[in-house]
């Protein structure tokens, strides 16, 4: 069931990136930042109680010019702050719903961002651990495992085996661009893992194959999850992170996503009437 859900957001955001691939990093970032923008102001419109929101930010803009104009009375004073935190504290307590609705589509686009930005591909020449971690109380000097790989991508080294780890190793070393889909035999199964090579532009990648549980799957959706018979909790390709650049600066994907989409929301809150 969570692979369906995940093979269908999947495809929603296939399609959204398939004319932005070409653009770049940071045009298509905008893009989406600029939709999020928009999604969470739309969401916090309509499950936020926008009278009380703008009752208390009034109510707090009336208090401040009273410690201002009362600033030599002690008493009033201190009656002022007492307000001002009253009313912050309601003005939080509306913000609460629509924070929380907000965190379920915020998670999900950052799971699928994750696929588009958080790793790039293997340049032609470049290395990579292809890691194995075993399902619980798996024994990696005790278990079979065959990797077969094809023609684009040569295995460097032997398996190396991690008993203490539940890990097995082996380093790969991309000899043409593409996707290419190794095959290991592990269990009586046959599990597959894409591995993709070319140039760093934008290109979706599923740097983990998860096991069979729930969050392993909701946190790692690129790909079929292994069958629990096959004895593996997951399969990695450690592939290079991707990082933004910014005037000579390297900027974390996650980084420039929130500002920007932050600042949208803030930018267009007045367009479409949303008190916040």
């Amino acid at each position: 069931m969570t692979w369906i859900f995940n093979l269908a957001v999947g495809k929603v955001f296939a399609l959204l990136f398939w004319p932005l691939r070409t653009l770049g990093d940071w045009p298509a970032m905008i893009i989406i930042a600029f939709l999020t923008g928009l999604l969470m102001l739309f969401i916090f419109r309509f499950t936020s109680n926008q009278a009380g929101i703008r009752s208390s930010k009034n109510r707090i803009k009336a208090h401040l010019l009273e410690l201002r104009l009362y600033k030599d009375n002690l008493a009033q004073q201190l009656r002022s702050q007492s307000k001002i935190l009253a009313a912050n504290g309601r003005y939080i307590g509306y913000a609460v719903v629509p924070m929380l609705v907000m965190v379920v589509p915020v998670v999900l686009i950052l799971i699928q961002l994750g696929l588009w930005y958080e790793s790039r591909p293997l340049r032609v020449g470049e290395s990579a651990l292809l890691k194995i971690k075993l399902a619980e109380g798996g024994r990696p000097l005790e278990t079979e495992f065959r990797l077969e790989a094809p023609p684009g991508i040569e295995v460097e080294t032997q398996a190396l085996r991690i008993e203490d780890e539940g890990e097995v190793d082996w380093r790969l070393k991309a000899r043409d661009e593409g996707v290419h889909v190794l095959v290991i035999q592990a269990g009586g199964e046959r599990v597959t893992m894409p591995v993709t090579a070319g140039p760093g532009r934008l290109a979706r990648i599923a740097a983990v194959k998860p096991g069979p549980g729930f969050f392993g799957q909701l946190f790692n959706p690129g790909d079929k999850p292994i069958p629990k018979s096959a004895g593996i909790a997951s399969v990695e390709v450690a592939y290079p992170p991707r990082t933004m650049s910014l005037f000579g600066w390297r900027i974390h994907w996650l980084i420039a996503y929130f500002v920007l989409s932050v600042a949208i929301g803030f930018a267009f809150k007045g367009v479409f009437k949303v008190e916040i």
